[in-house]
């Protein structure tokens, strides 16, 4: 009971000093990882993307108003846990050691890490010739994990967009990153390839509180009434295609 009391003592204290109300779903994402979170809109500053209009559907089944929070990515479980944020729709992959802090719904999308080089440069063509190079990832994303299994040179960047900006700077052998963002990147970067290899495949989730298990009931059901009405595969055609 005490420990119940003191949960509830946590949420009133956020609800009245992080300034969510009960009629909102604050969602917190880190929008530069197109096609599933970015910068858009006809004034370039509404947030945008494959994950956000999945956060909508479920307020919107939840009647509440959706209202999202952009921060880099390393900073979401933080917020989440401070109770700043009600959930995180930032194409997150579900990982053992995440599932040690947070709750994540049942997984929405797969992905895998590809491996982007210069085009110029053929020293990389499988995971083994990662070994030693200098790499550039995401802070606080899977690829960021993954590549200090292969290199002790990692560099990591806030966004996906300044990971890449360093390879084409020449200043890092390659960027490990997720591939959907990966492609949407080098349609606009023609002096860069991108190479599948073997990784194993990863599943993003919505990350909630501990704990919060009606809110993950909740978007579990509305993912689920997604996917059997066939908003998801729109969606997948909208972003992906």
């Amino acid at each position: 009971m005490k420990k119940i009391i003191t949960v509830l003592s946590l949420a009133l204290v956020c609800l009245s000093g992080c300034g969510k109300q009960a009629n909102e779903l604050v969602v917190g994402t880190n929008a530069t990882f197109p096609p599933f979170e970015y910068m858009g809109g006809t004034g370039g500053d509404e947030v945008k993307g494959f994950d956000i209009d999945i956060a909508r559907q479920i307020a919107k089944d939840a009647g509440k108003t959706l209202r999202v929070e952009n921060m880099n990515f390393d900073a979401l479980i933080v917020a989440l846990n401070s109770g700043k944020i009600d959930m995180i729709a930032a194409g997150m992959t579900i990982t053992p050691e995440r599932e040690k802090t947070v709750s994540f719904s049942t997984p929405y999308y797969e992905a895998t890490q590809v491996v982007i080089t210069r085009k110029d440069d053929n020293r990389i063509t499988q995971i083994s010739d990662l070994k030693d190079k200098k790499i550039a990832v995401q802070l606080g994303t899977t690829g960021d994990v993954m590549a200090k299994d292969f290199s002790q040179q990692v560099v990591a960047f806030n966004s996906g967009f300044e990971a890449l900006m360093e390879l084409k700077n020449g200043r890092v052998d390659l960027v490990l990153f997720d591939s959907a963002p990966a492609a949407h990147h080098l349609a606009k970067n023609r002096q860069l390839k991108m190479q599948q290899m073997d990784f194993k495949p990863e599943y993003y989730g919505l990350a909630m509180a501990k704990g919060n298990d009606a809110l993950v009931r909740q978007v579990d059901a509305s993912l689920a009434k997604m996917q059997a009405d066939g908003q998801l595969d729109t969606l997948l055609d909208k972003y992906m295609k």
